[in-house]
């Protein structure tokens, strides 16, 4: 198939929080095994998901591009860059732009927030208007209990109901809330700016992210509505693996869930992961493919290093250090060695899991 056709379905990521309770160091690894487009960090109490430097070395050696930014407003990283909600946004973006990733993912504010959620959508519009990187609101669900309905977030849940001009649609959320996937993708049309592609069986106040495939989500046809209505954004793997036994289980698991969406998104399918062949062809696709190629990206930091070689050269050596690596020369990735932050980020709490995207009477 050639490159240009290869380029026309939409880009295919993985979020840093379906590794857990594996690092973002992991992740960048699992998505340069298996062939991912790119990355999505979720920023989270792990220290490498806050060190734009740290993930900018794992982004070249590894060759995963970071394609998108959680920002840490979830209930377990209220903490996390501070507790001012306008300033995480704010590091966010510097983050992304640094990094060259194209959106930035949100989640509406919490009830008890007054000022941020009065202000949430003029803000969202003037900071865009500083910016190329997108704010992409993601729907969230209200809680059940008793017959009774609360939504912990204001001004809604649902940002068809806001005034957002990008949003992400989270296929897990949307079966929480017992949303229609496919009507909610259609009405917001053009947008649409993100996916967090994952499943669910509609337990009540269960956020599942399970692989899809498994769950009553209509994920294959989402898949199939967005390459046919040439969807630009980019497609994130967003699932749990807390309870792979294994680090090997975990990995066919992510394997699975990138099959199934490359198959349903009309690219090909590779079995079982893949030859290493064939993914190492991938993996030399992956920046022509990422925002037309990257090779403006790829300038920057040249420009920013000083030298456009030395930072052309040292994404080769990466590439020659990761081959090396694979036949047991024992050099490290980039975030798994060496000492201060690189070293020090520990997984925290779950980030897809119980407490990762509402309150914890959601578990």
């Amino acid at each position: 198939m050639s490159r240009a056709v290869k380029a026309a379905r939409p880009l295919i990521a993985l979020s840093t929080a379906s590794v857990f309770p594996d690092r973002t160091p992991d992740a960048f690894e699992i998505a340069a095994r298996l062939g991912y487009d790119g990355v999505e960090v979720m920023v989270s109490a792990d220290a490498v998901s806050q060190d734009v430097d740290v993930l900018r070395r794992l982004a070249d050696y590894h060759g995963v591009p970071v394609l998108a930014v959680h920002a840490p407003c979830l209930l377990i990283s209220q903490r996390v860059w501070g507790r001012e909600p306008w300033g995480k946004l704010i590091r966010a973006k510097e983050v992304a732009e640094q990094l060259d990733a194209r959106v930035v993912v949100v989640h509406p504010p919490f009830r008890w927030q007054r000022d941020y959620a009065r202000d949430f959508g003029p803000g969202l519009e003037r900071m865009h208007e500083e910016t190329d990187v997108v704010f992409a609101v993601e729907n969230m669900y209200p809680l059940r209990a008793g017959g009774a309905e609360m939504a912990p977030y204001a001004p809604h849940w649902n940002p068809l109901l806001m005034d957002s001009p990008h949003v992400t649609l989270d296929l897990s959320h949307t079966s929480v809330s017992g949303s229609d996937a496919l009507a909610m993708a259609a009405e917001l049309g053009s947008r649409l700016a993100h996916v967090h592609m994952a499943d669910g069986t509609g337990i009540t106040n269960r956020d599942e992210h399970l692989v899809p495939g498994r769950g009553t989500q209509p994920c294959a046809s989402l898949l199939g509505k967005l390459a046919a209505g040439g969807y630009s954004g980019t497609v994130v793997l967003e699932v749990n693996t807390r309870r792979a036994p294994s680090h090997e289980t975990r990995v066919a698991d992510l394997a699975e869930a990138l099959d199934f969406t490359r198959r349903h998104l009309g690219g090909p399918a590779l079995a079982g992961g893949g030859h290493a062949s064939d993914r190492q062809s991938q993996a030399d696709d992956r920046h022509d493919r990422a925002d037309g190629g990257r090779g403006q990206a790829g300038d920057r930091r040249d420009r920013a290093d000083g030298g456009g070689g030395q930072a052309g050269d040292g994404r080769d050596q990466a590439g020659d250090g990761r081959a090396r690596a694979g036949d047991g020369d024992g050099r490290a990735a980039p975030g798994t060695a060496g000492t201060g932050t690189a070293r020090m980020g520990t997984a925290g709490p779950d980030p897809v899991g119980p407490l990762g995207s509402a309150l914890p009477a959601s578990r």
